[in-house]
């Protein structure tokens, strides 16, 4: 008697109570939230904006990606670009569009991560692909290629684009 009565309460909690069916993979919904994706687009917008301006005050033109990541190389050695899978030792500052810095290397040292693979930002790993060992570049990378929506928990607020200074100290095959 006891395990009937928890099977039909189990079976009532589990019924959607007559609200609409759940949304089916490959099928696009029938209502889409538009002030959610019209609020989204103008916060986007307005990043860019935010990027193109401090792009400006600095007063050097930078290469922007089919991703929205911007860079300058400042000092351009030749020599063959880092490629996904090598691991990219290097320098850098993290800065807000403010000019706050969040994050830097120790001076004297560097850090390094395994490109495409480690877990940094996804548009350190796009930048530094234009780099060769030597160069050092001003890379600017939008929130959603940075810390996203919520930003770090600790410095990075949400939604934040990020100023990297950036070094290519050398390259190592991982």
């Amino acid at each position: 008697m006891r395990a009937a009565l928890l099977s039909l309460v189990l079976l009532a909690a589990c019924t959607n109570g007559g609200d609409a069916p759940p949304a089916r993979v490959g099928e696009t919904p029938a209502r889409h939230d538009d002030a959610l994706l019209d609020k989204n687009k103008e916060l986007s917008e307005r990043e860019d904006r935010d990027i193109n301006d401090w792009i400006a005050r600095q007063g050097v033109p930078m290469i922007r990606s089919g991703t929205g990541v911007r860079y300058k190389l400042v000092r351009d050695v030749p020599g063959d670009t880092a490629h996904s899978g090598q691991i990219a030792v290097i320098r850098f500052r993290v800065e807000l569009l403010n000019g706050t810095v969040c994050y830097a290397s120790e001076p004297g040292t560097a850090e390094s991560f395994r490109i495409e693979h480690d877990n940094v930002e996804s548009g350190l790993h796009e930048a530094v692909q234009h780099m060769s060992p030597g160069d050092s570049a001003v890379i600017v990378i939008p929130s959603h290629r940075a810390f996203g929506l919520a930003g770090d928990q600790d410095k990075i607020p949400m939604r934040s684009p990020v100023v990297y200074r950036l070094g290519l100290v050398t390259l190592r095959n991982g």
